[in-house]
């Protein structure tokens, strides 16, 4: 039984795609639109670059979760990626941003990682977990960026 979790999760936002990734690509608004983020703070000064090092605090299935996220891809308005590598949940987070038309942008929420901090009895249901969860904070993004 497989224990790794590769979820792809994506939406269209009526925003521009340089206003999207802007917003979604600064780890400080993270716990504007993702509902589990408790709180973001930075080890490395801002702004966001490869190498660049964050602390998130989260709670996901009734745990509290604390790491450090390292930006290790950055092309400005298109893709960023974080990796973190102890903690109980090691994941890279990819983020990617497509202009569908001048004022709509695809956003692409990639999660990849072994839940080791997890049993095996949790492990199966942390990919549709980690699924829900993106589906909601892409819907909470979309939301908050088109009201704007």
């Amino acid at each position: 039984m497989s224990r790794d979790v590769d979820v792809v999760t994506e939406t269209a936002i009526r925003r521009p795609r340089t206003e999207v990734a802007a917003y979604a690509g600064d780890p400080t608004n993270a716990p504007e639109w993702y509902a589990n983020i408790a709180s973001v703070e930075w080890q490395t000064p801002p702004p966001i670059a490869v190498g660049s090092r964050m602390d998130f605090v989260a709670n996901f299935l009734g745990r509290r979760l604390a790491y450090t996220y390292e930006v290790t891809d950055l092309v400005p308005g298109e893709r960023l990626v974080m990796r973190t590598a102890q903690g109980p949940f090691p994941m890279e987070t990819t983020y990617t941003w497509q202009s569908l038309d001048p004022e709509t942008t695809r956003m692409t929420l990639r999660n990849r990682g072994r839940p080791a901090g997890f049993s095996r009895l949790v492990a199966p249901f942390m990919a549709a977990a980690v699924r829900r969860a993106n589906r909601a904070d892409l819907a909470r993004l979309r939301t908050l960026l088109e009201r704007q």
